[in-house]
């Protein structure tokens, strides 16, 4: 269900990303007008006002190259199960987060960009699980259980008391005394 759920969330960033971006880079090359696009889906100039940027032009061959060429790249991998998936997820991941930031030092703040970051945040938090790195909830790795005492399974901190193997040079140390 993780994986799914993976799968799900960077083929959307990846699709979104890829026709935003294509929109924005065509919308200012072409204008909107001559790709059939309205008029009103074209950002306004004076959000650019301060960047590098004169159009968008680069910042949408930025997106759709760079954020959804990832995306895309990590949806394929993943999809194939490569060894590579969760290097390419995590990049993918960390360039929408990025992405975001950047843009929201540079322009006013959307809906859009909250769904993307948490995009972003719930493509992470889904490799982590995947990694085994946060147990899935409901169960419980043995090792992080509290004992009653407060100790983990009646050991001092994270680090489980071993009983020596019969015949060990400290068992039969401790024997011969």
């Amino acid at each position: 269900m993780t994986i799914v759920l993976l799968l799900i969330i960077l083929g959307f960033v990846a699709a979104t990303s890829i026709a935003g971006g294509l929109t924005m880079a065509l919308g200012s090359w072409l204008g909107p007008e001559r790709l059939g696009l309205p008029a009103e889906i074209q950002l306004p100039a004076e959000y650019l006002e301060g960047s590098p940027f004169s159009t968008y032009l680069v910042p949408g061959i930025l997106l759709a190259c760079v954020v959804g060429g990832l995306h895309t790249a990590a949806f394929v991998l993943l999809l194939k199960r490569s060894r590579y998936a969760s290097p390419a997820a995590t990049t993918a991941a960390y360039s929408i987060l990025v992405w975001i930031f950047v843009q929201m030092s540079v322009i006013p703040f959307s809906a859009l960009q909250a769904v993307y970051f948490g995009a972003g945040l719930a493509e992470l938090g889904l490799l982590l699980l995947l990694l085994g790195v946060i147990p899935p909830t409901g169960r419980q790795d043995p090792a992080s259980r509290v004992a009653a005492n407060g100790s983990r399974d009646g050991t001092l901190g994270p680090v489980r008391r071993k009983r020596a193997a019969v015949g060990s040079p400290h068992d039969r140390q401790e024997h011969s005394a």
